[in-house]
């Protein structure tokens, strides 16, 4: 083919080219409506997938969570009854006690059947790590001890001087405070107060 013929046949071409209409705008726009419906539709289905997946976990959540609480149940109901079966034996013991009492008719029976069962008592609360707190002689410490009352003494004020009630700690915790009495400083006397002393002493 001659260079002639091979220009001739691109220039056909290129005519052909420009003479073909170009695409109406509303078949582009339509087709890319296609294109956004479709994309929005696997969207959605994506959507649809993650939230019944959701939903399955949400469920599975909420059973485990109920069966939790069920078991968490159970172990309220039955966490005492080893400690009330002890609490039973030394009822029973007391009941014992006040039985015998009746039929010696002696105070000395009763004495040593409550210091036995006092003892077995405290033996049970050492077991569930529940102990005395000591407080007579000590400072007065609002996280152990509540005071009842305030007595003028030559101790340092502040001290404990008596224990009304016997406070008790569970695994280092505080479960009752101790009811206590605590020294304070004399009060100043006034001179006629003083005066009427002396002559209290003299006489």
């Amino acid at each position: 083919m001659s260079e002639e013929a091979a220009g001739k046949r691109v220039s056909d071409q290129s005519a052909d080219e420009e003479e073909q209409p170009a695409l109406p705008t509303e078949i582009i726009q339509e087709k890319k409506m296609q294109e956004l419906a479709e994309a929005l539709k696997e969207e959605k289905d994506r959507s649809e997938e993650y939230l019944n997946r959701l939903k399955y976990l949400q469920a599975d959540f909420e059973n485990m969570k109920k069966r939790q609480e069920r078991q968490l149940e159970e172990v309220r109901k039955h966490s005492n009854e080893r400690l009330i079966l002890e609490v039973l034996g030394i009822a029973d013991e007391l009941e014992l006690a006040i039985q015998q009492t009746k039929q010696t008719h002696t105070v000395e029976t009763l004495l040593t059947g409550v210091e036995m069962t006092l003892k077995k008592l405290k033996k049970v609360l050492e077991l569930e790590q529940v102990s005395p707190i000591e407080c007579i002689g000590q400072a007065f410490d609002p996280a152990k001890h509540e005071i009842a009352a305030k007595t003028e003494s030559e101790e340092e004020e502040g001290k404990i001087i008596e224990e009304i009630r016997k406070g008790y700690t569970m695994k280092g915790r505080v479960i009752r405070p101790s009811t206590v009495k605590i020294a304070v400083a004399p009060a100043s006397k006034s001179p006629q107060e003083e005066k009427a002393s002396e002559h209290e002493e003299n006489e």
